[in-house]
C-alpha cells in the first residue's frame, strides 16, 4: 500500500510573514475553516508568543477546528512554549513546534550562542514542550547551511527527549534538490534513533526551487511531511506552494506513489480566499491556481483539446475547484437562497445579524450589477466582516468629479469612532484626490507602497477589487476594498489599511 504523505499548512504563520499580509483573527478563522474543508492534516495557526493578536487567533482556531491538528510555533524557550500550550488548550488535537538555529552563521551572528549552548537549549525546549503534549515538532533553523556532525548531535538529542517530528528547514532557499535530498537522507542514515520520528521538509523559494526541494526531500531524503502554504505565500519569495505539491503527487502517482488526504476540489476556493484576504494576487500563469492555468490560446493546442482533452491537459480544471463563473443570484433572489449560497461557498457567518447585513449589501449590489457571481458574494461578505470588526474608521460615502482639463475633486464622508467626518481635496486623479481627502483628516503620515486594481469577474459591470499597501514606522499593512465603482473601492481599501495601522498590533516574526 502507498504511504501517507502529511500536508502541513503554514499559511497562517509563515505565509503571514509576507510584508502586508497580516490577517485579523476572523480572517484567520475563515482560512482555517477552508483548510479544514480541504482536509489539511496539520494547520500551523500562528506564533502564540509573537503578539496578543496571534495568541487570540490560535486560541479561537483551536476551539472551532476539529479535524486537523492545530499547531503553534515557538522559539526554544519556556515562555514561548508555555504561551503556545495555553493558546492550544482547547484544541482537539494539538502540536507544539519549537525551533532554534543550528548553522554556524546564525549561532554566531544572531543567537550569539556556542554550539553546546544551542544543543542544550534544544533539548530543554523539547523536554518542556512534552509536558503539554505528546506531539512535538523540532526544527533546526537554517538546517540546509548547518554542519552535518552538529546537526546529527542535535537531532539525535531532541528525538531522545521526545520530539515526534523533525523538520529540516531550508530557511533561506539555499537548497538544490539533489543536494538537499541527499543531506536529509544522510541525516536519517547517521542518526541512530531517526526512525522514532516523522521527518518533514520546509523549503523557501528564493531560487525558485521550493517545490522541487520539498519533493526531493520526500523521494531522496525519506521525509513524510511537507510544510507549505496556499499560493506559495511567505517570507521574501515565498514558501513551497501547497497546490503544486498536491497536484504533482496526485498527477504523477506513477512516480511518487503516496496517498494524500487532501480534497483537491477545495484548492481554488482556498487560493481565492487567501488572495482576497491578503491582497496578494495570483499571477495568471501560476501553476494550478492561476487564471491561465487551464487556458489554451494556441490553435494547435485548441485543436488537440477538442479532439482529446489529455493531449494538452494533464489535470482537469474541475478536479482542483475551477468552475465557470455562473450567475448564482440576482436582485429578485431571497434571503434563504442567499444564505444557502453562502453555505455552499463555505462562508460561515457568526450570527443572523451578520447574515442580514451581508444580505442587505447583496441587495444593494444587485441593484447596481445585474449579474452576481460567486466571487462577488465572497468579496461583499469580506467587505462586510471587515467593516463590522474594524470600527475606528468606517467608510460612509464618496462623491468625486473629474473632467478633461480640470483637476479632479473628491469629497469623502467617513466615521471616526462613530463620529462622521467630511473632507474634500483635489489631486492628480480621482484616486489621488480621494486619498488626499482621507489623509487631510486622519493625518496618518503613512507611505503608499502599492495601489492595485483587479476585476473580480469579467465584463464592464465587474466589481473592482483594490489593494492598498501602507507603510509607517516599519509596519507594513494591506487594505482591500471592493465595489463596482473603482474610486469607492479605493477609498474602502485605504480606510481598511488605516484601520490595520491603527490597531498597533506588534508582532515578532521568527524566520523558519
Amino acid at each position: 500500500m502507498a504511504e501517507k504523505l502529511i500536508i502541513f499548512d503554514t499559511t497562517l504563520r509563515d505565509g503571514e510573514q509576507s510584508p502586508g499580509a497580516s490577517m485579523t483573527r476572523d480572517e484567520k478563522i475563515r482560512i482555517a475553516k477552508q483548510l479544514e474543508r480541504m482536509r489539511v492534516d496539520v494547520i500551523e495557526a500562528g506564533f502564540a508568543a509573537a503578539s496578543q493578536g496571534d495568541f487570540e487567533s490560535i486560541k479561537a482556531i483551536s476551539s472551532v477546528i476539529k479535524d486537523s491538528i492545530i499547531c503553534s510555533l515557538s522559539r526554544a524557550n519556556d515562555r514561548d512554549i508555555a504561551r503556545a500550550a495555553e493558546a492550544l488548550e482547547s484544541a482537539k488535537r494539538k502540536r507544539i513546534h519549537t525551533f532554534i538555529a543550528t548553522s554556524p552563521l546564525h549561532m554566531e551572528k544572531k543567537l550569539r550562542m556556542s554550539p553546546e549552548q544551542v544543543l542544550e537549549q534544544a533539548k530543554l525546549a523539547v523536554r518542556y514542550a512534552r509536558k503539554f503534549t505528546d506531539d512535538v515538532e523540532f526544527s533546526p533553523e537554517d538546517g540546509s547551511r548547518s554542519e552535518m556532525d552538529f546537526l546529527c548531535r542535535v537531532i539525535e538529542a531532541v528525538i531522545s527527549e521526545g520530539a515526534t517530528t523533525i523538520n529540516f528547514a531550508d530557511t533561506v532557499g539555499y537548497g538544490v534538490p539533489e543536494l538537499y535530498g541527499n543531506m536529509l537522507r544522510t541525516l536519517r542514515e547517521r542518526i541512530p534513533n531517526s526512525d522514532k520520528a516523522i521527518w518533514s521538509v520546509h523549503c523557501h523559494n528564493d531560487l525558485g526551487m521550493a517545490v522541487a526541494n520539498s519533493l526531493a526531500g520526500v523521494t531522496i531524503g525519506g521525509a513524510r511531511q511537507i510544510e507549505c502554504t496556499i499560493n506559495g505565500l511567505g517570507e521574501r519569495a515565498g514558501n513551497t506552494a501547497l497546490e503544486e505539491i498536491v497536484m504533482a503527487v496526485r498527477t504523477r502517482k506513477d512516480y511518487f506513489n503516496f496517498e494524500l488526504g487532501i480534497d483537491a476540489t477545495q484548492i481554488v476556493p482556498a487560493s481565492k480566499l487567501v488572495s482576497q484576504i491578503t491582497g496578494f494576487n495570483v499571477q495568471p500563469n501560476k501553476a494550478v491556481v492561476g487564471a491561465n492555468a487551464f487556458a489554451h490560446a494556441s490553435g494547435i493546442h485548441q485543436d488537440g483539446i477538442l479532439k482529446a482533452r489529455d493531449t494538452y491537459e494533464i489535470m482537469r480544471a474541475e478536479d482542483v475547484g475551477w468552475t465557470a463563473n455562473k450567475i448564482v443570484l440576482g436582485k429578485l433572489s431571497g434571503r434563504n437562497a442567499f444564505k444557502q449560497r453562502l453555505e455552499e461557498l463555505g462562508i460561515a457567518l457568526e450570527s443572523e445579524t451578520e447574515v442580514n447585513a451581508a444580505f442587505a449589501r447583496f441587495k444593494e449590489l444587485a441593484d447596481r450589477k445585474s449579474e452576481i457571481f460567486d466571487e462577488d458574494i465572497m468579496a461583499l461578505v469580506s467587505d462586510e466582516q471587515q467593516s463590522h470588526h474594524q470600527e475606528h474608521y468606517q467608510y460612509v460615502s464618496l462623491s468625486q468629479r473629474s473632467e478633461t482639463g480640470e483637476q479632479p475633486h473628491a469629497k469623502v464622508v467617513f466615521s471616526i469612532e462613530g463620529k462622521e467626518a467630511t473632507s474634500e481635496s483635489r489631486g492628480n486623479g480621482p484616486v489621488d484626490a480621494t486619498f488626499a481627502a482621507i489623509e487631510a483628516v486622519t493625518q496618518s503620515g503613512a507611505e503608499l507602497l502599492l495601489f492595485s486594481v483587479n476585476a473580480i469577474t469579467t465584463g464592464t459591470q465587474s466589481q473592482g477589487e483594490v489593494t492598498v499597501r501602507l507603510s509607517k514606522s516599519g509596519r507594513i499593512v494591506n487594505g482591500v476594498g471592493a465595489d463596482p465603482d473603482i474610486i469607492v473601492a479605493s477609498a474602502k481599501a485605504y480606510i481598511s489599511a488605516l484601520n490595520k495601522l491603527h490597531s498597533k498590533v506588534e508582532k515578532v516574526n521568527p524566520q523558519l
